[in-house]
């Protein structure tokens, strides 16, 4: 029997998550709950995730003191990617970027309604779906800029993303009977080429992987899987995985092996994750079972090579995920988030290497939060960085490091992500590459007093885990000086040149800073004062120059002023001279 919900009106211009309209279906009698409330009750349903293998029992033990849980200060969104060594995080209409440790880094605004991300298997291009805009932007990771955006005019409200090879598999869909999958060709450039797959009754969930395309729609119960043979032309129906033949319910996630070999399905109803063989569209194995599962909505996720498997849900005692060996099913690592002291449920899980990127929602405050876990597959990489521990703000800072590999073997070249922090302040980020045996150096210029904070991260290897140090720097404003020069005396009408040099505690100016010049004359019709126009100072050297025309005989006096900054105190400098009236002809 499918089960559908009543008709609502179509909502075609949803700018975020928490304006999108929920639908409901009339379950009052069955034991099922309205879909809308789903959230709100999954808390108050189950107990403490325990999963079981056969006669394996995994317990699930506190957070290690290696995992990292962080606010991130929105309350809509609720995907999570990782790649290059970051996670992109999409949320409140912005694109949050952390680091490898779970650290905040930078963002991008202004994207109305962003929901589901993909990222490329390189991590160079990322690709968000725009819900508010009816588009799919391509960004570059490393500058955040934005590269291509796809207008999805005819298929709106973009919803979840899945991207294999030359073709991203997007599950659009506004309200109820209008839902529908489009493939975009990548490769035909700016203009790229829309091929429509599949009409659904709501926006489907997607997973693609080799020439395998995999679409469930996420409005009906049972949920069935519809499994699509992909080429350069079109995608195919290989064939369709009936939810009646397994007793599915509600579709909660879906993710697919590297290969397109088999694809993972989770269900709020169930207590397994059940995986089926994509060409024989035959049951292969489940992972679970849990038999606390409730109604809570599950999420999974398959790692980059195909070894592991990771499943999770909210509790109602906290956050459990568990990472599966995916060939045999037997869990490996279980780890679980209780000490909150709120209701959370688990919004969506990414692998970042052999370790867990986890979105969650505090069901008291609405808040998002970030939860890194280290699932212990991989041995310790060691990191350190050493800092003065003063200076100025105008110095030039010199800090050293180095990167040790569990083996104590030499890393060879490796890449490093810095991020100075001010005063706690949001990061500025840059690369450093370690020297062969791990050691690296490098400069800095803060260019503000306060207190600076270091973050070095190395994202780690297929062999070691990723490692992270930090070190603090007080700095205080720097005394600034200014030296002034010019000519002895000056004649009324004739052009005269000053020169100077402005030094911020040793150091020269950056790039832009300006000094301002005032003119002083005194004579028998009184005193006079003038602001001359500002002159820059040379980043090179602090060097400035300006030239100033008296029109009249008299005492005069040029004082130059550095007003101060963020990273140096203010300072003047006067130059005095006689200016004669011109000689009569």
């Amino acid at each position: 029997m499918i089960i559908t919900f009543p008709r609502k009106h179509p909502s075609r211009s949803c700018t975020s998550e928490s304006k999108i309209q929920e639908r409901s279906s009339p379950r009052e009698d069955s034991g099922l709950f309205h879909k809308a409330s789903i959230t709100r009750l999954l808390a108050c349903l189950v107990t403490a995730l325990t999963v079981t293998a056969g006669l394996v029992v995994v317990h699930t033990p506190a957070a290690s003191a290696a995992d990292i849980t962080t606010d991130l200060g929105i309350t809509g969104g609720g995907d999570v990617v990782a790649g290059g060594g970051k996670a992109f995080i999409a949320g409140d209409d912005q694109l949050l970027v952390v680091n490898a440790n779970g650290t905040r880094n930078a963002g991008v605004s202004g994207l109305s309604g962003i929901q589901s991300l993909a990222i490329t298997p390189d991590g160079t291009r990322l690709y968000a779906a725009l819900r508010g805009l009816n588009e799919v932007m391509e960004l570059d990771t490393a500058t955040l800029d934005t590269t291509r955006e796809i207008s999805l005019a005819e298929y709106p409200c973009p919803t979840n993303l899945a991207l294999s090879g030359r073709w991203l598999w997007v599950g659009y869909g506004c309200d109820q009977w209008d839902g529908g999958v489009v493939g975009i060709d990548l490769s035909s450039g700016y203009r790229s080429r829309l091929i429509r797959v599949a009409a659904t009754y709501a926006s489907p969930k997607v997973a693609a992987a080799g020439n395998t395309l995999v679409v469930g729609d996420s409005g009906l119960s049972p949920a069935s899987l519809r499994v699509y043979d992909v080429n350069t032309l079109r995608a195919t129906l290989r064939g369709i995985i009936d939810g009646h033949d397994y007793h599915t319910g509600f579709l909660g996630d879906l993710a697919i092996t590297p290969d397109g070999s088999t694809v993972i399905a989770a269900f709020p109803d169930s207590d397994e994750y059940f995986a089926w063989d994509t060409t024989s569209l035959q049951k292969v194995r489940a992972y679970g079972p849990d038999p606390d599962s409730g109604y809570y909505s599950p999420v999974v996720a398959v790692s980059a090579d195909g070894t592991h498997v990771a499943a999770g849900r909210g509790t109602k005692s906290g956050l459990g995920v568990t990472l599966y060996d995916s060939a045999t099913a037997a869990p490996v690592y279980t780890g679980t988030l209780t000490d909150h002291g709120g209701l959370m449920d688990l919004r969506s899980l990414t692998f970042s290497g052999n370790d867990l990127f986890a979105l969650w929602r505090d069901l008291d405050s609405d808040h998002l939060y970030l939860w890194r876990l280290e699932t212990g597959t991989l041995p310790e990489s060691t990191l350190t960085l050493t800092a003065p521990s003063t200076g100025t703000g105008a110095d030039i800072l010199t800090l050293t490091g180095r990167l040790t590999l569990p083996d104590g073997s030499a890393p060879g070249e490796q890449s490093l992500s810095v991020t100075r922090h001010v005063d706690d302040s949001a990061g500025t980020t840059f690369g450093v590459t370690t020297a062969e045996d791990g050691t690296f150096t490098f400069k800095d210029r803060p260019g503000t007093a306060g207190v600076i904070r270091y973050d070095v991260v190395w994202n780690g290897s297929p062999t070691a885990r990723w490692s992270a140090a930090s070190a603090t720097v007080t700095l205080v404003k720097a005394v600034s000086s200014i030296t002034l020069s010019g000519p002895a005396t000056g004649i009324a009408g004739t052009p005269l040149t000053f020169s100077g040099a402005l030094s911020l505690g040793g150091q020269h100016p950056v790039r832009g800073a300006m000094v301002k010049v005032l003119r002083k004359v005194t004579n028998s019709k009184g005193t006079v004062i003038t602001a001359l126009p500002s002159v820059p100072a040379s980043s090179r050297d602090g060097s400035f120059r300006f030239t100033d025309t008296p029109a009249e005989a008299g005492e005069y006096s040029y004082v130059v002023e550095w007003p101060g900054g963020p990273s140096s105190l203010p300072t003047t400098a006067t130059f005095d001279l006689t200016v004669e009236e011109a000689p009569q002809e």
